[in-house]
This record gives C-alpha cells, structure tokens and sequence, in this order.
C-alpha cells in the first residue's frame, strides 16, 4: 500500500488514484531564464524518481512538467542581453534538456510552455471575472479577488487575517484589497504582449500554471508536485484559480521535496549562493549528483557539502564493485529484496531506507560469489533492476569504476592502461620486480588492482 506525504492535510495518506491504475500528475518546472541550479536538479531527480517507482509497480502515469517562457525576469535578462525574450528562453530550455539528460531524467510526457497556452489562460481569467473571483483594475490588470475564496491558506496553513496584518495598500494600488493578486498584466512599452479582453498584456505567473496542469490533465487529477518553496502563493494561489474557475477539487495529493542549502542557508539565485548543475559536475559525475540527492528522504532539508558527494562517490562504487564480473541474464529476482525494497518505496518514497536493501544485495553478492555463482546472480540481477527504478547504475561496472568524478582525462586512462599492460607482461616474463614496482607506482595514482588469473582490471581507489 504507498502511502503519500500530503501537504494539504499534512500526513502520510493511502494513494487512491482518481481512476484506478492510472495516475495524473503535473509539476512546476523551470523558469527558464538561467541555467539550472542544485535546486533545480533536485526537483527534476526527484519526481523522476517519483514516476519510475509508480510505472514500476504498474501504474499508467501521465507526466507533465511545465516551462514557464514568459515572466518579468525573463524579460529583464533579455534585455540586459540584447536578445528577444524567445531567443533567451530556448537558449536555456536547450540547456535544461541537456542537464536533465545527463542526470538520467526521463522526459515528461508533456512539456507545456506558457506562451503556447495564452488563449487558454485568457479564458480561465474570463472565467474567474464572470463567476465573479477576479476583476479588471482601471489600469488594465486583472486581480484575483482573495478574499472571495472562502477556503484560501488550506495549503500552505496561513489564514487570511495573519496576511492582511502583515500588508498595506499603496496609495496608487488598484486592487481592492491589499492580498489580491494578478492574473493578467497590462503591457508596458516594448515587452512581449498578446490580444485579451482586456488589452495588450500578459498572464501572472500563478494563472500560467492553473491553465496548463488543467488543459493537459483536465479539471482534477491526482498529484501536484514542485519546490517547497512554491507552496506558498504560487500554489495556495493555483487552487484558488483553478477550484475557482472549474468548480471541482484541483488536486488530491500535493507533493514538496525540501530545500537544497549551503552552509544551511537554502540555495537560490536571489541569495547568490548556487551552483548550477554544470559547475557541480565539473567535478562529479552525473550519477553520483543523482546519488546524493536520492540518499536523502525528498521532503528532507539536502544541505550541499563535498564530503557528502564524496561518500555518494564511494558508496556507487561499492556497488558497482559487487555487479563486476558477474553475468547479468533475464531470469528471477530475489523476492525478499523486492518486498522490502517496495515496502520502503510505498512509505512515502524513502529512498534512504530503499538503499540499504541495494547493499544488503552488495553484499550478498560478494559473499556468495564464489561459492554459489547462481545465487550471486540472481542477487545482481536484483540489485540492477531495483538500482534502475531509482536511475542508478546503468553503466558497465568497469567504466564506472576506471574514472572518477568527470576529473581524469582519457590520457590518464591510457597511462593506467599502458602501465597494467606492462605489468601482466613483467609476469608473464617473471620479472617480479617490475611488477611489484609497476603496482606501487598504480596505488601511488590511487589506482587499485585485481588480480583474476591471467586478467587485471583496475578501479580508482
């Protein structure tokens, strides 16, 4: 039985999807105006995870992750650029694809941008205005109108009254009351605009996604993911469109993953203090950047530290050494690996507690894999398939462990490759020295040796 974190309600609830086996689910993507962050990264490894636990045991998932292509930062750094606004977002959407690529991240099964939805959002807006929750400011923009929404703060916990206490209207504000926000902006010179009822504007970013989760997944469907940082307005604000404007239950279960911090500040371009996804890769390779998220529980603070990718560097190898020289055919798994593996999955995708049953699976493999091979087998085989339901280790083992970190070059390969060369030869010549001094030269690069009969593989220590 999965059991899902909820942050409507605030507790672990039994996954019931709307229609049984199949599952709808949508969630925040990128504002693509920069390169990915850590952040980012972990948002997108995350309910990739999410999605490939939910095939795996059966259901027919409907993916969406939105782009939002349109919105005041966008068209600051265009212009500080020279660019268009368009030619800016496809720069960065490219770049986006290509980071989420080499995280492994499966793409979505859709991919909506704002830009593409506007006649859409226009109508959602147009909906609001005659059900009576919005209305048209004297200066072009169209505000929701909060505190017509009886149930606004059942997301994100605050109540109406604690907001107002802690705003105040300016003395030009054409909203009504001071916690309204908007749904469409009127253009201002020389910014991207379209057609409306209203005037030339733009959407607000909270309508963007209201209209694009509803058009790709209809009016209510099962789960709404994204950042924590997101659960206050921009979803509290989504349900209040999109339940507003339908009439039906937005979303049965939400779904935050926690903060990525340094120095236990959290990461965000506003503060400065990120790296992007391609900086943190220069010196890590890709899964074990996946790793290290996955290590943690999704909901968990993930505070970013070298000694941490370092031990996720280790503990890859760890494994990678178990699966080496083992013959992985078609055939069963191992059920009691399976069970338990499932059981930490369906209790809110503890991904941490679902690791330890992987090296459970190391090391069984390593006890039994002279004595019972078949049996050794059957453990790798388990290991690979439950491994692979969280995006981790589908490289050959010896790749794998003949580089580390994306930091050698194919030269250093050749160099260890040359050197354990000439160091079967000295055996096959007998010269027992050179041997021996070849393999203290190889552990001084940090390079350790094996020994299987006539072969030698290597790994980096």
């Amino acid at each position: 039985m999965l059991r899902i974190y909820n942050s409507l309600t605030n507790k672990k609830e039994e996954f019931k999807p709307i229609e049984p086996g199949k599952v709808r689910m949508y969630v925040c993507g990128m504002t693509v105006y920069d390169l990915c962050h850590l952040g980012h990264a972990r948002v997108l490894v995350v309910f990739d995870m999410v999605v490939r636990y939910l095939r795996s045991v059966g259901y027919d998932v409907t993916y969406i992750r939105n782009i939002t292509d349109i919105d005041d930062k966008i068209i600051q750094r265009a212009n500080e650029n020279g660019e268009t606004f368009t030619e800016l977002t496809q720069r960065f959407i490219s770049a986006m694809h290509e980071d989420a690529a080499v995280l492994n991240i499966l793409p979505p099964d859709e991919e909506p941008k704002a830009t593409a939805y506007m006649a859409d959002i226009i109508k959602m807006v147009a909906d609001l205005i005659e059900r009576g929750y919005a209305y048209a400011g004297d200066n072009g923009d169209v505000y929701y109108s909060v505190n017509k929404f009886g149930s606004y703060g059942k997301l994100s916990g605050k109540k109406l009254e604690d907001l107002r206490a802690g705003e105040r209207v300016a003395v030009d504000s054409y909203k009504k009351e001071p916690l309204d926000f908007v749904l469409w902006k009127a253009a201002k010179p020389d910014e991207p605009s379209w057609d409306s009822p209203w005037g030339q504007g733009r959407p607000g970013w909270h309508i963007e996604c209201s209209a694009m989760s509803t058009c790709c997944l209809g009016n209510h469907f099962d789960i709404h993911g994204g950042g924590q940082d997101l659960q206050f307005p921009h979803h509290e604000n989504e349900i209040a469109q999109s339940e507003a404007a339908t009439g039906e239950t937005f979303v049965n279960y939400w779904m935050h993953n926690g903060f990525v911090r340094i120095d236990d500040e959290k990461m965000s371009k506003s503060l400065g203090n990120f790296f992007t996804i391609r900086e943190v890769l220069k010196q890590y390779r890709p899964e074990e950047v996946r790793y290290f998220i996955l290590a943690s529980h999704y909901r968990s603070p993930l505070n970013y530290a070298d000694s941490l990718l370092d031990a996720a560097q280790s503990a890859l190898a760890r494994l990678y050494t178990a699966l080496r020289g083992v013959v992985i055919e078609a055939g069963e798994y191992d059920a009691d690996a399976v069970m338990r593996f499932n059981q930490a999955m369906d209790e809110d995708f503890n991904t941490a507690e679902a690791m330890s049953v992987l090296f459970e699976l190391a090391n069984n493999i390593n006890k039994s894999r002279e004595s019972e091979p078949l049996q050794a087998a059957i453990y790798a085989r388990t290991l690979k398939h439950l491994a692979g339901i969280l995006g981790l280790l589908e490289a050959e083992p010896d790749e794998f462990l003949k580089s580390m970190a994306g930091s050698q070059s194919e030269g250093d390969n050749l160099q260890i490759e040359e050197l354990v060369n000439e160091r079967i030869q000295a055996k096959k010549d007998k010269n027992w020295q050179r041997a021996d001094e070849i393999r203290d030269q190889l552990h001084a690069m940090g390079i350790e040796l094996e020994d299987k009969g006539a072969e030698t593989v290597w790994r980096r220590s």
